[in-house]
């Protein structure tokens, strides 16, 4: 499979991006995801192109989002949207499988979620690790940076399932040095 360059998909965002402010917010995410991705401990043996073009590229759904879309929606319209340019399947569950720490059948239907009534769980161990770099960065307004703990105390209120899950990622991967990336993008961590 080939992996498309960092200047390709940032073609793409600046493709399906509906303001330049949007592509702005989107892929400053994107490429901070990348760089805290870069740091897990766990990540050897991983193919990290893969991991890099995954981090780039699991947001794009957000430009794809009306005004009165529910955000869960995002990471399906990037899928639907990398399919549309022909993107192989393997980079297209980066977007459709990095919410929260998986979202499964159940919560589909106990949340009654705007999602087909299936399992966006992270399979491969690049896409725990997108999913996971993904947690420590918000483009909320102002954007920013999240440590483990208040992500952890975010996620409880779907349940200690994901609690212990998100638990698990940080072991595996590391927590990240969040006051470098802090300092250079000017983001405040929360």
């Amino acid at each position: 499979m080939r992996i498309p360059t960092d200047l390709e998909i940032r073609a793409l965002h600046e493709r399906f991006a509906p303001t330049p402010e949007a592509f702005e917010l989107v892929w400053t995410h994107c490429l901070i995801v990348s760089r805290i991705a870069e740091q897990a401990v766990g990540a050897d043996g991983l193919d990290m192109d893969l991991v890099r073009a995954g981090c780039l590229l699991h947001d794009i759904g957000v430009h794809r989002l009306a005004p009165a879309d529910p955000y869960v929606r995002h990471g399906l319209l990037g899928y639907e949207m990398l399919g549309e340019v022909g993107l192989p399947e393997t980079l297209r569950r980066f977007c459709s499988h990095h919410t929260g720490v998986g979202i499964t059948r159940d919560d589909v239907r106990r949340q009654r979620l705007p999602l087909p009534d299936c399992d966006f769980l992270a399979e491969t161990a690049e896409e725990e690790l997108v999913m996971y770099a993904d947690k420590f960065h918000s483009k909320s307004t102002p954007p920013r940076f999240l440590t483990a703990a208040t992500f952890s105390a975010r996620v409880s209120r779907f349940g200690d399932d994901k609690v212990e899950r998100f638990a698990s990622l940080v072991e595996r991967f590391g927590e990240p040095d969040l006051a470098p990336l802090a300092a250079e993008f000017g983001h405040p961590i929360t």
